[in-house]
């Protein structure tokens, strides 16, 4: 594991004054907790921060950058630790602020169909919340059961229901948020429409932790859906598999998820999950996971009919249906614990690429392909219905990718075939740490100027998650 260097910043005055902003309880020194909050779901990286913060509000929060600031102490903002690129790890050392005890939400407005809620709220527990009353937050990263609403935020997340519903961005009304030097604002109002200035909330959000701390969000809401309907469709090839994908948008269909899953992924997930898995055949290379939506179940049902005749056209196996909720269920937790089941098969690196929806197939089959040439094994699944695929990777010897000059070598090659597929280098989980070093393949330095004057607005002393996204 890669360890930073300490840069002993932090002065025992320094931890006195926390100590009386915070509590002794809620400031964490220990050996143990240093190492827990060291690192994330990034790789096998671990970076100790000095001093661990846990804050309880925004008013916390801002005395605490007011020190940080005015001594050049270097901050991470964590969230749950479940984030894939690095954004969360304190590589400078430092103060690492966790907005673990903010986690309450504060008001469900049913009339105006919004919630208001601290960052700490876990993404389920939220969208549990809204349901009981009938409302929909629909964003549902695979971690949804233990990353805070926070993190979302900041990494602008997205997952299976992205395809219909959008993602982090399309919900967020407004935004309290605390700058590097301990002002306390709020980004925008709690309105459907603003073009008043300049859209402050929009550039928070997907900011990675990089230009403030959120401490209030404001989140639109929608009806719940009454109804939902779900297939697993096999198919003998990756490319008839991206074909059927452009196919049932084209034909006037919206799925409220629309999954890829290649084999060698379901394979491995489907011998670490308990129950008995769908059926795999020997000449299956890809499994699609669609979901349909909706307040008439008959229209839904036509619907399902009417996708799985079109996916005959398109070399597709025996179509399982789930029958029942348990069925239901029995699928999303496979898919859901892919990541984590590769993981622990040795895919510790994974890459979060885009391309449009119909590149797919090529992008896959360009993994598999550049695998064999620079020895690396490669699985792949993801968001089939808006381009956005996860590549985990597992080459012997090499747990991590940052400083790994030979992954460093294989992803840049990577990242080019992305580009020239139409497609950029992270579709919801972000750049932070372990991405920057490949930002200027998909951004020119005019771009890379622009956003690192942003940063310095908001963050004249470089204190705030700095070297994340670029240095």
């Amino acid at each position: 594991m890669g360890i930073s260097t300490e840069k002993g910043l932090i002065t025992q005055q320094h931890i006195n004054l926390f100590t009386s902003i915070v509590g002794n309880d809620y400031v964490l020194l220990d050996e143990e907790s240093r190492i827990h909050y060291g690192h994330d779901e990034t790789e096998e990286l671990s970076f100790l921060p000095e001093i661990i913060l846990l804050p309880h509000s925004s008013s916390e929060i801002s005395e605490i950058l007011k020190i940080c600031n005015e001594a050049l102490i270097p901050v991470t903002p964590r969230g749950a630790g479940t984030g894939l690129s690095g954004g969360a790890l304190p590589h400078l050392g430092g103060v690492l602020i966790s907005t673990e005890r903010m986690n309450n939400i504060l008001q469900i407005d049913e009339s105006n169909l919004q919630v208001i809620t601290e960052p700490g709220v876990i993404t389920e527990v939220l969208q549990d919340a809204v349901k009981a009353k009938g409302l929909f937050y629909p964003p549902d990263p695979s971690s949804r059961g233990s990353c805070f609403i926070g993190g979302n935020i900041a990494e602008n997340s997205g997952g299976p229901k992205a395809v219909k519903y959008g993602v982090v961005k399309d919900y967020v009304l407004n935004l309290e948020i605390v700058l590097p030097n301990g002002d306390i604002i709020w980004t925008g109002a709690n309105v459907l429409k603003n073009v008043t200035g300049y859209n402050l909330t929009q550039l928070i959000v997907g900011s990675e932790g990089t230009l403030a701390i959120v401490t209030k969000i404001v989140l639109k809401l929608i009806p719940l859906p009454r109804y939902d309907l779900l297939m697993l469709a096999p198919f003998r090839s990756l490319e008839k598999a991206g074909e059927a994908v452009s196919a049932i948008f084209r034909a006037g269909f919206t799925p409220s998820a629309l999954e890829l899953v290649e084999i060698d992924a379901l394979l491995i997930v489907s011998s670490m999950t308990e129950g008995s898995a769908i059926p795999i055949t020997t000449d299956t290379e890809a499994h699609l996971i669609i979901e349909v939506d909706g307040n008439h179940i008959e229209t839904l049902m036509a619907e399902m009919e009417a996708i799985s005749e079109l996916l005959t056209s398109y070399d597709c196996g025996e179509i399982y249906f789930a029958d029942d909720e348990q069925q239901k269920a029995t699928l999303w937790k496979l898919r859901r614990r892919v990541a984590e089941a590769v993981k622990v098969k040795g895919y510790t690196i994974e890459e979060d690429t885009v391309v449009p929806r119909a590149a797919l197939p090529a992008l896959i089959r360009g993994v598999k392909t550049l695998g064999k040439k620079h020895n690396f094994q490669a699985v792949c699944y993801g968001h089939a219905g808006d381009g956005n695929l996860h590549i985990r990777i597992k080459k012997e010897g090499t747990a991590n990718s940052m400083n790994e000059p030979a992954m460093v070598e294989s992803l840049r090659v990577l990242f080019e075939l992305v580009k020239s597929l139409g497609g950029t280098i992270s579709g919801e989980h972000g750049i932070g740490l372990v991405q920057k070093g490949y930002m200027d393949i998909v951004m020119n330095e005019t771009q890379l100027q622009l956003m690192r004057g942003i940063k310095k607005v908001f963050d004249p002393n470089n204190i705030l998650n700095a070297g994340k996204i670029f240095d």
